[in-house]
């Protein structure tokens, strides 16, 4: 399975932004899928999931700020970041799980810098 983001970019605080997750080597229909985010010095969190049925879910501290959605007919996976704090700044990675045990698939990560 590969998994490539995109989107990321500086924004100012209060901006917006759209991240992609393309997605390959798997039905992408029945992955559930996230978003994970780290920050310097801090340990990765987990941002927004959805499952194959559409089922989101957030991190408080993104909660009516971020929107995480899917279209699988293109097999990509999307975060609309609105109303960016300069916290939100950190490096941005999907994720995808295969099997029981946690995510086991990565992408390469996309910044998002906020200022």
């Amino acid at each position: 399975v590969q998994l490539v983001e995109s989107g990321g970019g500086s924004v100012q605080a209060g901006g917006s932004l759209t991240l992609s997750c393309k997605v390959s080597g798997d039905d992408f229909g029945r992955l559930s899928m996230a978003w994970f985010r780290q920050a310097p010095g801090k340990e990765r969190e987990g941002v927004a999931g959805i499952d194959r049925d559409g089922v989101t879910k957030y991190a408080d501290s993104v909660k009516g700020r971020f929107t995480i959605s899917r279209d699988n007919a293109k097999n990509t996976l999307y975060l609309q970041l609105n109303s960016l704090k300069t916290e939100d700044t950190a490096m941005y990675y999907c994720a995808t799980s295969t099997a029981p045990g946690g995510y086991n698939y990565w992408g390469q990560g996309t910044q998002v810098t906020v200022s």
